[in-house]
Protein backbone atom coordinates (compact mmCIF):
# COMPACT_ATOMS: atom_id res chain seq x y z
CA UNK A 1 0.00 0.00 0.00
CA UNK A 2 2.93 2.36 0.62
CA UNK A 3 4.16 1.75 -2.94
CA UNK A 4 0.64 2.25 -4.30
CA UNK A 5 0.26 5.52 -2.38
CA UNK A 6 3.55 6.78 -3.79
CA UNK A 7 2.48 5.75 -7.28
CA UNK A 8 -0.82 7.62 -6.94
CA UNK A 9 0.93 10.76 -5.71
CA UNK A 10 3.36 10.68 -8.63
CA UNK A 11 0.99 9.82 -11.48
CA UNK A 12 -2.39 11.06 -10.22
CA UNK A 13 -1.25 13.97 -8.06
CA UNK A 14 -3.02 12.78 -4.90
CA UNK A 15 -2.75 9.94 -2.41
CA UNK A 16 -5.47 7.36 -1.67
CA UNK A 17 -7.86 8.39 1.09
CA UNK A 18 -10.20 5.37 1.07
CA UNK A 19 -10.60 2.01 -0.63
CA UNK A 20 -13.80 1.53 -2.62
CA UNK A 21 -13.32 -2.09 -3.69
CA UNK A 22 -10.74 -4.69 -4.67
CA UNK A 23 -11.28 -7.23 -7.41
CA UNK A 24 -9.48 -8.96 -10.25
CA UNK A 25 -8.56 -12.37 -11.56
CA UNK A 26 -5.38 -12.22 -13.62
CA UNK A 27 -4.78 -8.66 -12.36
CA UNK A 28 -5.37 -6.78 -9.13
CA UNK A 29 -7.96 -4.01 -9.53
CA UNK A 30 -8.41 -1.44 -6.76
CA UNK A 31 -11.07 1.24 -6.57
CA UNK A 32 -9.78 4.27 -4.64
CA UNK A 33 -11.04 7.64 -3.44
CA UNK A 34 -8.16 10.10 -3.56
CA UNK A 35 -7.52 12.92 -1.11
CA UNK A 36 -8.73 15.44 -3.70
CA UNK A 37 -12.11 13.65 -3.92
CA UNK A 38 -11.62 11.91 -7.26
CA UNK A 39 -12.65 8.26 -7.53
CA UNK A 40 -10.31 6.16 -9.66
CA UNK A 41 -9.54 2.54 -10.48
CA UNK A 42 -5.92 1.33 -10.46
CA UNK A 43 -5.05 -1.92 -12.22
CA UNK A 44 -1.81 -3.76 -11.37
CA UNK A 45 -0.48 -6.71 -13.39
CA UNK A 46 2.80 -8.14 -14.70
CA UNK A 47 4.50 -5.99 -17.29
CA UNK A 48 4.01 -7.00 -20.93
CA UNK A 49 5.07 -5.15 -24.04
CA UNK A 50 1.57 -5.43 -25.54
CA UNK A 51 0.13 -3.22 -22.77
CA UNK A 52 1.31 -0.06 -24.56
CA UNK A 53 -0.83 -0.91 -27.59
CA UNK A 54 -3.78 -1.85 -25.38
CA UNK A 55 -3.58 1.54 -23.66
CA UNK A 56 -3.51 3.37 -27.00
CA UNK A 57 -6.60 1.49 -28.19
CA UNK A 58 -8.43 2.21 -24.94
CA UNK A 59 -7.64 5.91 -25.17
CA UNK A 60 -8.65 6.09 -28.85
CA UNK A 61 -12.00 4.41 -28.22
CA UNK A 62 -12.76 6.63 -25.24
CA UNK A 63 -11.96 9.69 -27.38
CA UNK A 64 -14.28 8.34 -30.08
CA UNK A 65 -17.18 8.17 -27.63
CA UNK A 66 -17.26 4.42 -27.10
CA UNK A 67 -18.61 3.51 -23.63
CA UNK A 68 -15.51 2.81 -21.54
CA UNK A 69 -13.83 4.39 -18.50
CA UNK A 70 -11.74 7.48 -19.17
CA UNK A 71 -8.06 6.43 -19.16
CA UNK A 72 -6.04 8.58 -16.76
CA UNK A 73 -2.57 6.99 -16.61
CA UNK A 74 -1.08 4.55 -19.11
CA UNK A 75 0.88 1.60 -17.66
CA UNK A 76 3.72 2.79 -15.43
CA UNK A 77 6.09 0.81 -13.14
CA UNK A 78 4.91 -0.15 -9.66
CA UNK A 79 7.13 -2.48 -7.60
CA UNK A 80 8.13 -4.53 -10.62
CA UNK A 81 4.62 -4.58 -12.05
CA UNK A 82 2.74 -2.35 -14.48
CA UNK A 83 -0.01 -0.15 -13.06
CA UNK A 84 -2.51 2.05 -14.86
CA UNK A 85 -5.41 4.21 -13.76
CA UNK A 86 -8.81 5.10 -15.14
CA UNK A 87 -11.84 7.01 -13.93
CA UNK A 88 -14.26 5.06 -11.76
CA UNK A 89 -17.55 4.26 -13.52
CA UNK A 90 -20.56 3.67 -11.27
CA UNK A 91 -21.17 -0.07 -11.37
CA UNK A 92 -24.62 -0.10 -12.95
CA UNK A 93 -25.35 -3.58 -14.23
CA UNK A 94 -28.93 -4.24 -15.29
CA UNK A 95 -28.36 -6.47 -18.31
CA UNK A 96 -31.07 -6.97 -20.90
CA UNK A 97 -32.99 -10.21 -21.06
CA UNK A 98 -31.03 -13.21 -22.29
CA UNK A 99 -33.28 -13.35 -25.36
CA UNK A 100 -32.18 -9.81 -26.33
CA UNK A 101 -28.54 -10.01 -25.36
CA UNK A 102 -27.17 -11.64 -28.52
CA UNK A 103 -28.34 -8.78 -30.74
CA UNK A 104 -27.35 -6.00 -28.33
CA UNK A 105 -23.97 -7.46 -27.40
CA UNK A 106 -23.06 -8.23 -31.01
CA UNK A 107 -23.97 -4.71 -32.12
CA UNK A 108 -21.78 -3.28 -29.34
CA UNK A 109 -18.78 -5.39 -30.38
CA UNK A 110 -19.33 -4.41 -34.01
CA UNK A 111 -19.33 -0.74 -32.99
CA UNK A 112 -16.09 -1.21 -31.07
CA UNK A 113 -14.39 -2.77 -34.11
CA UNK A 114 -15.71 0.02 -36.32
CA UNK A 115 -14.32 2.77 -34.05
CA UNK A 116 -11.03 1.08 -33.15
CA UNK A 117 -7.81 2.49 -34.63
CA UNK A 118 -6.05 0.65 -37.42
CA UNK A 119 -3.48 -1.96 -36.38
CA UNK A 120 -0.60 0.00 -37.91
CA UNK A 121 -1.38 3.09 -35.83
CA UNK A 122 -0.72 1.53 -32.41
CA UNK A 123 2.14 -0.49 -30.87
CA UNK A 124 2.02 -4.24 -31.37
CA UNK A 125 -0.72 -6.17 -29.57
CA UNK A 126 1.14 -9.45 -29.94
CA UNK A 127 1.13 -11.95 -28.48
CA UNK A 128 -2.60 -12.37 -28.03
CA UNK A 129 -3.86 -13.95 -24.80
CA UNK A 130 -3.91 -17.75 -24.94
CA UNK A 131 -7.66 -17.98 -25.61
CA UNK A 132 -7.16 -15.85 -28.75
CA UNK A 133 -3.61 -17.00 -29.43
CA UNK A 134 -3.93 -19.67 -32.08
CA UNK A 135 -1.16 -17.84 -33.96
CA UNK A 136 1.36 -18.13 -31.12
CA UNK A 137 5.02 -18.86 -31.89
CA UNK A 138 5.72 -21.07 -28.87
CA UNK A 139 6.60 -24.76 -29.31
CA UNK A 140 3.70 -27.17 -29.02
CA UNK A 141 0.00 -26.88 -29.64
CA UNK A 142 -1.00 -24.88 -26.58
CA UNK A 143 0.31 -21.38 -25.81
CA UNK A 144 1.41 -20.41 -22.30
CA UNK A 145 -1.41 -20.26 -19.77
CA UNK A 146 -2.17 -16.99 -17.97
CA UNK A 147 -4.01 -18.91 -15.26
CA UNK A 148 -1.60 -21.75 -14.44
CA UNK A 149 2.16 -21.91 -14.09
CA UNK A 150 2.36 -25.11 -16.14
CA UNK A 151 3.00 -26.10 -19.74
CA UNK A 152 -0.29 -27.48 -21.05
CA UNK A 153 1.65 -29.37 -23.71
CA UNK A 154 3.04 -31.65 -20.99
CA UNK A 155 -0.46 -33.10 -20.48
CA UNK A 156 -1.69 -35.19 -23.41
CA UNK A 157 -5.18 -35.97 -22.18
CA UNK A 158 -7.90 -35.74 -23.24
CA UNK A 159 -6.72 -36.82 -26.68
CA UNK A 160 -9.87 -35.70 -28.46
CA UNK A 161 -9.41 -32.15 -27.16
CA UNK A 162 -5.89 -32.09 -28.63
CA UNK A 163 -7.31 -33.15 -32.00
CA UNK A 164 -10.01 -30.48 -31.92
CA UNK A 165 -7.60 -27.70 -30.97
CA UNK A 166 -5.07 -28.69 -33.64
CA UNK A 167 -7.75 -28.67 -36.34
CA UNK A 168 -9.20 -25.27 -35.43
CA UNK A 169 -5.72 -23.78 -35.05
CA UNK A 170 -4.86 -24.87 -38.59
CA UNK A 171 -8.17 -23.51 -39.88
CA UNK A 172 -7.55 -20.12 -38.27
CA UNK A 173 -3.91 -19.90 -39.35
CA UNK A 174 -5.00 -20.59 -42.90
CA UNK A 175 -7.78 -18.03 -42.99
CA UNK A 176 -5.70 -15.11 -44.26
CA UNK A 177 -8.16 -12.34 -43.45
CA UNK A 178 -6.93 -8.83 -42.77
CA UNK A 179 -6.44 -8.18 -39.04
CA UNK A 180 -8.47 -5.57 -37.19
CA UNK A 181 -8.51 -4.47 -33.57
CA UNK A 182 -11.20 -5.76 -31.26
CA UNK A 183 -11.91 -6.91 -27.72
CA UNK A 184 -10.81 -10.49 -27.12
CA UNK A 185 -12.60 -11.17 -23.81
CA UNK A 186 -16.19 -10.21 -24.56
CA UNK A 187 -18.00 -11.71 -21.59
CA UNK A 188 -20.52 -10.40 -19.02
CA UNK A 189 -18.04 -9.51 -16.27
CA UNK A 190 -16.38 -7.05 -18.64
CA UNK A 191 -19.59 -5.34 -19.80
CA UNK A 192 -21.95 -3.14 -17.78
CA UNK A 193 -25.49 -2.46 -18.93
CA UNK A 194 -28.46 -0.36 -17.98
CA UNK A 195 -31.23 -2.18 -19.75
CA UNK A 196 -30.53 -2.09 -23.49
CA UNK A 197 -27.82 0.58 -23.12
CA UNK A 198 -24.18 -0.45 -22.75
CA UNK A 199 -22.68 1.75 -20.02
CA UNK A 200 -19.07 0.59 -19.94
CA UNK A 201 -16.68 -2.02 -21.31
CA UNK A 202 -13.75 -3.02 -19.09
CA UNK A 203 -10.55 -5.09 -19.36
CA UNK A 204 -8.68 -3.28 -22.11
CA UNK A 205 -5.66 -5.52 -21.54
CA UNK A 206 -7.63 -8.05 -23.60
CA UNK A 207 -7.53 -6.00 -26.80
CA UNK A 208 -6.42 -8.19 -29.72
CA UNK A 209 -5.48 -7.83 -33.38
CA UNK A 210 -6.98 -10.70 -35.38
CA UNK A 211 -9.19 -11.13 -38.46
CA UNK A 212 -12.67 -9.70 -37.82
CA UNK A 213 -14.56 -13.01 -38.21
CA UNK A 214 -12.37 -14.50 -35.49
CA UNK A 215 -13.06 -11.56 -33.16
CA UNK A 216 -16.79 -11.96 -33.75
CA UNK A 217 -16.49 -15.71 -33.24
CA UNK A 218 -14.80 -15.25 -29.88
CA UNK A 219 -17.59 -12.91 -28.79
CA UNK A 220 -20.23 -15.37 -29.97
CA UNK A 221 -18.73 -18.07 -27.76
CA UNK A 222 -18.28 -15.94 -24.62
CA UNK A 223 -20.97 -13.23 -24.57
CA UNK A 224 -23.14 -15.12 -22.06
CA UNK A 225 -20.27 -16.25 -19.83
CA UNK A 226 -17.20 -18.44 -19.64
CA UNK A 227 -18.27 -21.19 -17.29
CA UNK A 228 -21.07 -23.68 -16.72
CA UNK A 229 -22.92 -21.37 -14.31
CA UNK A 230 -24.67 -19.48 -15.78
CA UNK A 231 -24.82 -21.61 -18.89
CA UNK A 232 -22.50 -20.62 -21.72
CA UNK A 233 -23.86 -19.71 -25.14
CA UNK A 234 -25.36 -22.64 -27.00
CA UNK A 235 -24.68 -23.21 -30.68
CA UNK A 236 -28.00 -21.53 -31.47
CA UNK A 237 -27.19 -18.51 -29.30
CA UNK A 238 -23.74 -18.20 -30.86
CA UNK A 239 -25.34 -18.32 -34.31
CA UNK A 240 -27.76 -15.54 -33.30
CA UNK A 241 -24.84 -13.40 -32.12
CA UNK A 242 -22.98 -13.88 -35.41
CA UNK A 243 -26.06 -13.03 -37.45
CA UNK A 244 -26.62 -9.87 -35.42
CA UNK A 245 -22.95 -8.91 -35.78
CA UNK A 246 -23.18 -9.14 -39.56
CA UNK A 247 -26.31 -6.98 -39.57
CA UNK A 248 -24.63 -4.36 -37.41
CA UNK A 249 -21.61 -4.24 -39.71
CA UNK A 250 -23.73 -4.28 -42.87
CA UNK A 251 -21.85 -7.20 -44.39
CA UNK A 252 -22.09 -10.93 -44.93
CA UNK A 253 -19.41 -13.48 -44.18
CA UNK A 254 -17.89 -15.56 -46.93
CA UNK A 255 -17.87 -19.32 -46.35
CA UNK A 256 -14.25 -19.04 -45.21
CA UNK A 257 -15.13 -16.21 -42.83
CA UNK A 258 -18.04 -18.20 -41.46
CA UNK A 259 -15.74 -21.15 -40.76
CA UNK A 260 -13.23 -18.86 -39.02
CA UNK A 261 -15.98 -17.49 -36.74
CA UNK A 262 -16.81 -20.95 -35.44
CA UNK A 263 -13.18 -22.07 -35.29
CA UNK A 264 -12.22 -19.07 -33.12
CA UNK A 265 -15.00 -19.70 -30.65
CA UNK A 266 -14.10 -23.37 -30.50
CA UNK A 267 -10.42 -22.54 -29.91
CA UNK A 268 -11.43 -20.41 -26.91
CA UNK A 269 -13.60 -23.20 -25.51
CA UNK A 270 -10.83 -25.73 -26.12
CA UNK A 271 -8.20 -23.65 -24.29
CA UNK A 272 -10.48 -23.26 -21.29
CA UNK A 273 -11.38 -26.96 -21.36
CA UNK A 274 -7.70 -27.92 -21.56
CA UNK A 275 -7.00 -25.78 -18.48
CA UNK A 276 -9.89 -27.42 -16.64
CA UNK A 277 -8.67 -30.86 -17.69
CA UNK A 278 -5.93 -30.51 -15.10
CA UNK A 279 -8.78 -30.59 -12.57
CA UNK A 280 -10.37 -33.57 -14.40
CA UNK A 281 -13.33 -31.40 -15.45
CA UNK A 282 -12.80 -30.48 -19.12
CA UNK A 283 -16.38 -31.25 -20.12
CA UNK A 284 -17.62 -28.49 -17.81
CA UNK A 285 -16.30 -26.10 -20.49
CA UNK A 286 -16.60 -28.12 -23.72
CA UNK A 287 -18.54 -31.31 -24.20
CA UNK A 288 -17.90 -33.60 -27.16
CA UNK A 289 -21.51 -32.94 -28.15
CA UNK A 290 -20.88 -29.19 -28.44
CA UNK A 291 -17.48 -29.70 -30.03
CA UNK A 292 -18.96 -31.86 -32.80
CA UNK A 293 -21.55 -29.21 -33.65
CA UNK A 294 -19.00 -26.39 -33.71
CA UNK A 295 -16.50 -28.46 -35.72
CA UNK A 296 -19.14 -29.04 -38.37
CA UNK A 297 -19.92 -25.32 -38.56
CA UNK A 298 -16.19 -24.59 -38.86
CA UNK A 299 -16.05 -26.90 -41.89
CA UNK A 300 -14.06 -29.51 -39.98
CA UNK A 301 -14.53 -33.19 -39.27
CA UNK A 302 -16.95 -33.63 -36.33
CA UNK A 303 -15.49 -37.08 -35.70
CA UNK A 304 -12.46 -35.40 -34.13
CA UNK A 305 -14.62 -35.34 -30.99
CA UNK A 306 -16.06 -38.55 -29.52
CA UNK A 307 -19.51 -39.69 -30.58
CA UNK A 308 -22.37 -40.82 -28.39
CA UNK A 309 -21.13 -44.34 -27.78
CA UNK A 310 -17.89 -43.04 -26.26
CA UNK A 311 -19.36 -40.34 -24.03
CA UNK A 312 -23.02 -41.04 -23.35
CA UNK A 313 -24.04 -37.84 -25.13
CA UNK A 314 -25.88 -37.61 -28.41
CA UNK A 315 -24.35 -36.13 -31.55
CA UNK A 316 -26.11 -32.89 -32.56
Amino acid sequence: MDALAAWCKRWLGAAPAAALFEAGYLSTVKGLRLTDGREVVVKVRPHASRLAGCADVHRALWAAGFPCPEPLVDPQPLDGYAASAEAFVLDVDEPPARSELAALSAAALARLVELAPGPSSVPSLAPAPSWAGWDHSEPGLWPGSEELDVDLNDYAEPRWLEQVAAAVRDRLRGHGGDPVIGHGDWHPENLRWKGPSLIAVHDWDSVICQPEPAIAGLGAATFLGLGPRPAMASVEESAAFLEAYQRARGRRWTSADHAACWAAGLWQRAVDAKTWSLRDEPEQLLTPHDARARLRLAGLNPDLAPAEEATGTSDP
